[in-house]
């Protein structure tokens, strides 16, 4: 090839090189601007309850500081006993509503020995059988067959704490037979206190009444509408003919006000209602009752699901110390909150406002940082209805702010939602959950009291994540953030997202790269559409666990060893230190953000190239940009417009180009070799594995690249590029 034919060879490639680059287009006037944010308050991670060992061994400094190497800043504690139904003693040492050592806990204030670990105790009056916090953990006392244990509900639902009639309150018990089932009678054994006057109705389809609360009426029985109920075991013909249906609710709107079995020493034990058991089936002609519900102590008990229970309990519901919550001195000296204010909860659902304001009295007395206060854990997913929530939340704000005026709080700690959370329509058809709950705070002009509002993030339905699911990311943050402000949430108050990851379940989806891409998109988009905090979860080492289809998965950034030592580095830690090192500046600069397109799709209208675009407090301009191409790289150009003069700019001089794809991260995931026959060695299992391993396992690339007005930048497929630098003008 001579001297002619190579000129014409290059610019023919220089040509074909133009023509396949997009163009990512950055908007930088300043109206353009959609957020701005501050790393050491905005970018956190979070610390749940997890085995007690584990925090043993995570608290050490060689972890701590592998941790911290992530770039995370402030921290969120995490409250998980409410998932569980059970009562939170955040201090192990305190004292009981009833001398006798029982009742109702609250912790002690008093700067003793530091505390190391906090507990929650199961409670005795449980109606729920599992909901969408405790799983296949515990029992409903509804259907557990036992005459000497009951449900009741939670007495600060009731007139004497909310100052509002009971009947704004209602409370009521569901019962799921599971398939549809010719039912005429109903058996309820009241215990006290009872109900006065209330109502047993059918789910008029075969839709799920809480999941699907719009796909079907709560209507009363031809014969159901008691209102001179006098307590004791009542046997109800609900209909003159059977009828086949799958859910029947027990709706209460007034109470007898008589004392339960804890006595009238305390006044909590005599408000609301208990029901000792619930009994459903048929009356036959010679007027015996054919019971359908299965009695017993465990989750083959005919299901039901409660409003609300009463947070009574005793020393003995202490059933498992196995798991803990980290007591606050060994959280708050440890050096995982890298001495920074960290968001602290309370617990709501299942506890007392005097025990939540001993709580923060205690961590303030200590004088640990506290940023914000979270208000009760996910109460969507334990089946509480937003006014019921909302009246707890004002008893708790009054109760917290008593003891310090400036505690900023919020709530309600959503678990993942996708779309708008609905509930059974109240009397003016509103079904909303985040639109009652904030219209209740406005009707008694207590809107200050909510100074952040959060929910948790995890978009994908568990085990059943394709590589596709990375494009729907955007779309979802954006438009779940669009839904709450569309249902009233006031444009002054931030949103936090207080828990993340890829899906309730884990999986090895979890240790591929797609979960650290994954993780780049999410936190980029939730900050382009204005968020104002995030944590990663979970912020300490687990070991794994069973996940999706038999695969191991954790919730963490490493891989650890059966003593909790860090193995190995996983997507997420690198996916973090993009974020957190490469993309922001470290620190307390304010950071201003801006939005970015670009055209890059696969032919369906997917698009597979995203960009994120901050102006750094050191005058640099950075992207953070992302190949959802799984096995495509792509290569931009880019120009920033800044709208009033329509002048472009570009990158110019030196930038700094960090890279994370699959040159630097590739997991293997394990592999089984399953044998019929176990061998005759006792220590070898029958199904015998090779564990999963990163290789290559980081670091993440970095380099110095000249540009000008015509640079191109090369995205690997599957990665995440962060490019920084100035610009000028063309």
């Amino acid at each position: 090839m001579n001297v002619l034919q190579r000129t014409i060879f290059a610019a023919l490639v220089a040509c074909a090189v133009s023509v396949s680059a997009q163009t990512i287009h950055v908007s930088i006037a300043p109206a353009d601007q959609t957020n701005s944010f501050v790393p050491t308050q905005t970018l956190g991670a979070g610390v749940d309850r997890i085995p007690r060992e584990a925090f043993e061994k995570d608290f050490v400094p060689e972890t701590i500081a592998a941790t911290l190497a992530s770039g995370w800043q402030t921290v969120t504690y995490r409250q998980n006993t409410e998932l569980a139904v059970q009562a939170w003693h955040w201090n192990p040492k305190g004292t009981w509503s009833d001398p006798s050592g029982k009742g109702y806990f609250t912790g002690s204030t008093e700067l003793g020995e530091p505390i190391r670990h906090s507990y929650g105790y199961v409670l005795p009056h449980r109606g729920v059988t599992r909901n969408d916090g405790t799983g296949n953990t515990g029992f409903s006392r509804l259907t557990d067959g036992d005459p000497e244990t009951y449900w009741k509900s939670n007495p600060y639902l009731t007139q004497r704490f909310t100052g509002e009639d009971d009947s704004l309150h209602p409370q009521w018990v569901i019962m799921d037979l599971s398939a549809n089932q010719l039912v005429d009678t109903i058996r309820i054994d009241w215990a006290e206190p009872y109900s006065t006057h209330y109502s047993v109705q059918y789910w008029t389809t075969d839709a799920d009444p809480v999941h699907m609360p719009t796909r079907g009426v709560w209507q009363t029985f031809p014969h159901a509408e008691i209102i001179d109920g006098k307590g004791g075991p009542a046997t109800i013909r609900l209909a003159s003919s059977p009828m086949p249906l799958r859910y029947v609710r027990i709706l209460m709107t007034a109470s007898s006000n008589t004392c339960d079995t804890h006595g009238s020493s305390d006044p909590r034990n005599c408000v609301g209602y208990a029901i000792r058991e619930l009994s459903l089936g048929t009356s036959s002609a010679d007027g015996q009752f054919h019971d359908l519900v299965r009695h017993t102590p465990d989750q083959e008990q005919t299901a039901t699901i409660c409003s609300s229970i009463d947070p009574w309990h005793e020393p003995e519901n202490l059933e498992s110390t196995f798991e803990s919550q980290v007591g606050f001195d060994f959280f708050y000296t440890s050096g995982i909150t890298r001495g920074l204010p960290a968001m602290i909860p309370v617990a709501m659902l299942y506890d007392t406002p005097e025990n939540a304001a001993a709580e923060i009295s205690y961590i303030e007395k200590r004088h640990y940082p506290i940023s914000y206060v979270e208000m009760g854990e996910e109460a969507d997913g334990q089946f509480m209805l937003s006014e019921d929530y909302a009246a707890l939340y004002l008893q708790w704000a009054t109760a917290l702010h008593r003891v310090d005026p400036s505690l900023k709080l919020g709530g309600p700690a959503f678990t993942g939602e996708n779309k708008d959370i609905e509930v059974w329509p109240d009397e003016q058809g509103r079904t909303s959950w985040t639109g009652r709950f904030l219209d209740y705070l406005r009707q008694h002009q207590r809107m200050s009291d909510l100074a952040f509002f959060s929910f948790e993030h995890y978009p994908y339905e568990p085990c059943k994540i394709s590589w596709s699911s990375l494009y729907e990311e955007p779309t979802l943050m954006s438009h779940i953030m669009q839904v709450w402000r569309d249902d009233g949430l006031p444009a002054n108050v931030p949103m936090f997202v207080t828990e993340s990851n890829l899906s309730s379940a884990t999986s090895e989806t979890y240790m591929d790269i797609f979960s650290g891409i994954w993780l780049a998109d999410y936190i980029g988009t939730f900050l382009t559409s204005g968020g104002k905090g995030v944590y990663y979860f979970h912020y300490l080492p687990l070991q794994l666990e069973r996940g999706c289809n038999d695969s191991a998965g954790t919730f963490g950034m490493f891989t650890v060893d059966a003593d909790y030592k860090i193995k190995q580095r996983l997507a997420q830690f690198f996916a973090s230190q993009m974020i957190t090192q490469q993309w922001v500046e470290p620190g307390n600069g304010e950071h201003h953000v801006y939005p970015a397109t670009s055209v890059v799709d696969d032919g369906a209208g997917h698009s597979l190239v995203t960009t994120y675009a901050l102006e750094r407090p050191d005058g640099e301009w950075s992207l953070m940009i992302v190949n959802r191409d799984q096995f495509n790289p792509h290569t931009v150009h880019i120009d920033f417009d800044d709208g009033a003069s329509h002048a472009e700019s570009h990158f110019t001089g030196t930038v700094h180009v960090a890279r994370f794809g699959r040159d630097q991260y590739q997991w293997n995931p394990r592999t089984k070799d399953f044998t019929a026959h176990r061998p005759e060695k006792v220590d070898t299992p029958a199904a015998i594995y090779a564990p999963g391993k990163a290789d290559p396992d980081g670091p993440i690339a970095e380099s110095a690249e000249e540009a000008n007005a015509d640079r191109q930048f090369d995205l690997p497929a599957a990665s995440i590029t962060v490019i920084r630098g100035r610009i000028a003008k063309r």
